[in-house]
């Protein structure tokens, strides 16, 4: 592109009054209001003009051709940024697409109280404030066992409110073998240190013995931590002590023991094929003192971390200046409150619990789905797209139940012109965005994690693209 062209083609743009000024910018003005369609139309000359300075010539500068693009731009500016997914990985509870699907019973609660006033923290009769979780602290003691139970916003920070109240310039003896760190950089460690307590390790990172515990006591011992391993496990040669036995000791020397049980499992999962969660009903029985653990995990409820245990230490943590400042908000607690209440009924739960129903999902059933979306996909899709129901492996995610799998069925999507990761990406950039796994260059659905209802924009979302690379 010569200078001469260049100035020609940076004359030619229109100016952002004329732009305004136009026909075709009138329905922007009337949906969105001059600052926004100002703002954009703005971004779009100024893009131009970059464009041109890198001798790339715009195809029409035309005011209805600029308008179009400022709609555009208002429209990526005004859509959501959290937004709807379709989960195709397997992973039940994959934490970066938000771990659990909300129950409909949770949904609905949250959006009820979400649309006015709700009876949060006064109570009925004296019109007093009251504690916020009372609206759930019935339930969890019923599921639970516990003397007492108070929530926080997640399970990290029920974990720094329990060691500062409890343990505060003191000691916390706790095995290496359970120095764990999860997603996004959670290390006990430094949980412990943030909180005010002081880390006692004792035994190995494979074996750790009761009396590694009982040489660790003095009169600096403020707790005996047990942090369940979440998202791994050590096998082989490897020992710890049951949470029995380090009550006993607590209890023999006067020292409280906390159980953080990670994904807290409120029923066995042994029904759905599934085990190695401890349960927190099974902690408390034992006698923990405290157990802390999160809602939206095995629970399947919306993100926070649940404080059971003995009265006098739910009294005291409550009564933390940090409690405050980890509390849930209504939303939280309505949908903890309906999530909690399936649980009545766990016989049921696979009916009306999303999470539950993908555990009770059977290979069979998934196999039946599978092949009657492939049959739709080769109906629409190009002959040179290979389209297979293989087999596949389903994962619980977030930590619980790292260990075992699920027998499960996917598509298999592979592409001659289109490499897999191509395609993986291009299905993530999509709306709605589908997250799929990429294996031996082809793209694999889970159908465990697609939601009832999902199939028709999936399909839709692959005849777009791979319909698309047919016609060039």
């Amino acid at each position: 592109m010569t200078d001469e062209s260049r100035q020609a083609l940076f004359r030619a743009i229109p100016s952002l009054d004329a732009l305004l000024s136009s026909e075709a910018a009138a329905p922007l003005l009337a949906a969105h209001g001059r600052e926004a369609v100002v703002a954009a139309g703005r971004a779009v000359l100024d893009d131009l003009r970059a464009g041109i300075a890198a001798n790339a010539a715009p195809d029409d500068l035309s005011l209805p051709a600029l308008a179009a693009r400022v709609a555009g731009r208002l429209a990526s500016r005004l859509a959501p940024s959290l937004a709807p997914a379709i989960n195709a990985t397997g992973v039940i509870m994959h934490s970066g697409l938000g771990r659990a699907v909300l129950p409909p019973a949770a949904c609905g609660a949250l959006g009820a109280v979400a649309a006015g006033y709700s009876t949060l923290a006064l109570d009925l009769d004296s019109g007093k404030r009251v504690p916020r979780d009372r609206h759930v602290e019935g339930l969890l003691r019923d599921l639970t066992g516990a003397e007492a139970v108070t929530v926080a916003n997640n399970n990290a920070a029920a974990t720094v409110l329990i060691l500062d109240t409890m343990a505060r310039g003191k000691e916390v003896v706790v095995s290496r073998g359970q120095l764990v760190e999860i997603g996004g950089s959670f290390r006990m460690p430094d949980v412990m240190a943030s909180s005010g307590a002081v880390l006692r390790e004792v035994g190995t990172t494979n074996k750790t013995h009761l009396r590694d515990y009982e040489a660790a006591l003095s009169p600096a011992t403020g707790a005996i931590l047990r942090v369940h391993h979440s998202n791994y496990r050590i096998l082989g040669f490897a020992e710890e002590p049951p949470i029995e036995d380090l009550v006993a000791l607590g209890r023999s020397r006067g020292v409280p023991v906390i159980d953080d049980l990670g994904s807290g499992a409120l029923v066995d999962l042994a029904r759905y094929g599934l085990a190695g969660e401890p349960l927190v009903r099974a902690s408390l029985a034992a006698g923990a003192d405290v157990a802390c653990f999160s809602g939206d995990k095995l629970i399947g409820g919306p993100q926070c971390g649940i404080i059971a245990g003995r009265t006098e230490w739910i009294q005291r943590i409550r009564k933390n200046p940090l409690a405050r400042a980890f509390r849930c908000g209504k939303l939280t607690l309505a949908a903890l409150e309906a999530t909690l209440k399936l649980f009545l009924d766990p016989d049921r739960l696979a009916e009306r619990h999303p999470i539950y129903r993908m555990f009770a999902l059977t290979p069979g059933e998934l196999a039946r789905r599978a092949e009657a979306m492939a049959a739709s996909l080769r109906e629409v899709l190009p002959a040179a797209v290979a389209v297979a129901v293989v087999d596949a492996e389903s994962q619980v995610g977030s930590g619980a139940v790292p260990v075992e799998t699920m027998p499960s069925k996917a598509l298999s999507i592979r592409a001659a012109r289109l490499p897999a990761e191509d395609l993986a990406r291009r299905l993530r950039r999509g709306a709605p965005p589908v997250f799929a796994r990429v294996h031996r260059d082809a793209v694999l659905f889970d159908l465990r994690t697609v939601q009832p209802g999902q199939e028709a924009a999936l399909r839709a979302a692959l005849a777009a693209i791979l319909q698309d690379e047919k016609n060039k």
